[in-house]
């Protein structure tokens, strides 16, 4: 349990310092955007891993039990999760690394971005989330909270750095989204989107491949 909880906190650590503190602007002047990008990610993959082996290992200490009724809220969740992670990769987004250009389009939110401008984001956010209802344990609360928090928290951290980063293309940006889902489409600044057939339909597949590939890389049929 130890080393799980020492590996989510390196894991939120490390994308806390190379992505919002003075240290990522010292390394890209030292090693360039691409090593730059290259070290954030040897270093998200190793942190990710060492936790992921930290949860397999660790001992079941049980914090609550819904039964096994409370999957269905997992399974209830993971379409919506599934749709917005294929509409966030299928859309140009200028809060995504590389793509700050996206933001001086016609349309700076287009498909699932009207949504959310952060759909990856809140896509893991939800999955996370969702798989702590029923899996009530302490190496779940923190394998899960961690990312979880990662994700949700990670919005604020990039809509921080975004909002410096394209200038008056923000405001437009920001004029038609909203970080938290729907926000915008109910606050009347912006319509829901049409052109999400692609996504959802991409989405919905992704979620039916989970189901088949849980119990193969789980151990845990959610359909049983």
């Amino acid at each position: 349990m130890i080393s799980l909880l020492i590996a989510a906190v390196a894991f939120i650590g490390s994308h806390v310092l190379l992505s919002s503190t003075t240290l990522r602007g010292t390394l890209r002047d030292k090693i360039g955007e691409r090593g730059f990008l290259a070290l954030f990610s040897a270093l998200a993959f190793v942190t990710l891993a060492w936790m992921t082996v930290a949860y397999s290992r660790a001992p079941y200490v049980e914090l609550w039990n819904l039964g096994v009724g409370a999957r269905h809220v997992t399974m209830a969740v993971l379409p919506f999760a599934c749709i917005l992670l294929a509409g966030g990769l299928i859309a140009p987004n200028p809060t995504a690394v590389g793509m700050e250009h996206a933001a001086g389009a016609d349309d700076p939110a287009p498909g699932m971005l009207r949504i959310t401008r952060h759909p990856v984001m809140w896509a893991i956010g939800l999955w996370a989330i969702a798989h702590l209802v029923p899996n009530g344990d302490l190496a779940s609360l923190i394998f899960f909270g961690a990312l979880g928090a990662l994700a949700l928290g990670g919005t604020l951290l990039i809509d921080r750095k975004k909002r410096l980063a394209l200038g008056s293309n923000w405001e437009r940006l920001a004029q038609l989204t909203s970080n938290v889902p729907f926000v915008a489409i109910a606050a009347g600044r912006a319509r829901f989107p049409s052109n999400i057939a692609l996504p959802v339909a991409a989405g919905l597949l992704l979620y039916l491949v989970l189901l088949w590939a849980h119990p193969l890389i789980t151990g845990v049929a959610i359909l049983s």
